[in-house]
């Protein structure tokens, strides 16, 4: 790999110009990735008056469409060399798509912006890893995506509380602008990042082994090795389990308050917001600091228990405070896997030039989790209640805790390991 710190003065011991525009694009890009994220069901039911059902499912059609987007982003991301380019148009759209919404009505309207807005927003997580990739370089990545990912919680923060505190003067609609300005502050960050600091190869995940011998990047190998490989379909897995079991417990809890108290409802939720965001700064530091030393298996296994026990703690109370306060463990559990999703699948991909393909492919895993899981809990809440529901997204993610403790092997790349793969690429050579 050619010598970044040579080149863009990426010095580590200081921060550079190229990391600070990372920083910046992280945080303006947090409130714009996901749209309007549970806000939409506190707007839709505080100000539309829609049913629990009614908003899962428009939820839902939004997650499906991001979900069949996330393999070609996947895909069309590994062969661009535009990957700026395509996060601004990203971005553009999403915002478009979102403030279209207040002068819609009808639910294909309405499910028709949110999922052009889910199908935009797929670009965003693997182009951030690729772009950051491309930067740092696999050595690097690990902590480098630990900082993205604090950032990207920092932004949400602040974002959350600007619109706790403006949307009980201006009402729910005040996220729809708060999302516009960010996403041209986004653009602007993007563009601060030179074209030339990304590595294109290093990028899509081809090891930069060969290059130190004198040769080019490995050429991307078939597709036949990611269906082969057996750590990443278990990690697929368990990411569709993750995110069954934690999709639809913010939207829910932000229901419930807002069913409390309809006038404080997007305040509350931001509270909510915000107090997860806090505590996943952190945390996303920390996986990216220590994922090289205590692993991958363990940190993800945390994620997975602490999103068990946070949907059993929910229908203890209905009480606002202990409602927000429970909301603190999402901290932990989304702070770990934010930071470690990028990580275990360039772990399992490197050499292979298929990085980002495989980041949208388990993507689309997630996300059909996601779908289901808001779909699901609307049902059970219709039927059985706001306290089933939670016990049965709770006791999902416990099986999905026992079942990879069991069958997932450690990903990280062990001293030992590594110089096998120098030695093999210098055959090779």
């Amino acid at each position: 790999m050619r010598n970044l710190a040579a080149r863009y003065d990426l010095q580590p011991s200081g921060t550079t110009t190229v990391e600070r525009a990372l920083d910046a694009l992280n945080f303006f890009l947090a409130d714009v990735r996901d749209g309007l994220g549970p806000y939409l069901a506190i707007y839709l039911l505080t100000e539309r008056k829609w049913d629990e059902a009614s908003i899962g499912s428009v939820m839902s059609i939004a997650a499906i469409a991001g979900i069949v987007a996330q393999t070609p982003a996947g895909a069309l991301i590994d062969g661009s060399r535009a990957k700026r380019a395509l996060m601004i148009s990203a971005a553009i759209a999403v915002t478009a798509a979102c403030l279209l919404l207040p002068l819609l009505d009808h639910f294909a309207l309405v499910a028709a912006t949110q999922a052009v807005a889910a199908t935009s927003g797929s670009v965003f997580a693997p182009a951030i890893a690729a772009v950051t990739l491309g930067i740092v370089g696999p050595k690097a990545f690990a902590a480098r995506t630990g900082r993205n990912e604090a950032y990207n919680h920092a932004g949400n923060a602040v974002a959350a509380a600007i619109a706790g505190g403006t949307a009980y003067w201006f009402g729910p609609v005040v996220v729809f602008w708060l999302l516009a300005a960010m996403a041209l502050a986004s653009i602007a960050a993007t563009l601060s990042i030179p074209p030339g600091a990304i590595d294109h190869q290093v990028a899509r995940g081809l090891d930069d082994l060969a290059e130190t011998h004198g040769t080019p990047h490995d050429r991307p190998s078939g597709f036949r090795v990611l269906l082969t490989c057996k750590p990443l379909l278990i990690f697929a897995v368990s990411t569709v389990v993750f995110h069954f079991a934690n999709a639809a417990m913010l939207p829910l809890v932000g229901q419930k308050l807002a069913l409390v108290n309809r006038n404080l409802g997007t305040s509350l939720m931001s509270v909510c917001i915000i107090a997860a965001q806090v505590v996943m700064v952190p945390v996303a530091m920390l996986v990216g600091r220590k994922a090289d030393v205590w692993g991958r298996k363990p940190i993800f296994a945390v994620a997975l228990a602490v999103l068990a026990i946070r949907g059993a703690l929910y229908p203890l109370s209905d009480n606002p405070y202990w409602l927000v306060s429970v909301q603190l463990l999402d901290g932990i559990g989304a702070g770990i896997f934010g930071a470690l999703f990028p990580l275990v699948v360039a772990d399992l991909t490197q050499g292979t030039g298929h990085f980002n393909i495989s980041q949208g492919a388990i993507a689309t895993a997630t996300g059909l989790g996601g779908a289901l899981s808001t779909a699901v809990a609307g049902f059970i809440i219709v039927h059985a209640g706001y306290s089933a529901a939670f016990l049965f997204l709770a006791a999902v993610a416990g099986a999905g805790l026992i079942g990879y403790c069991a069958l997932m092997p450690e990903t990280l790349r062990t001293a030992t390991s590594t110089s096998r793969a120098t030695a093999l690429a210098s055959h090779k050579g």
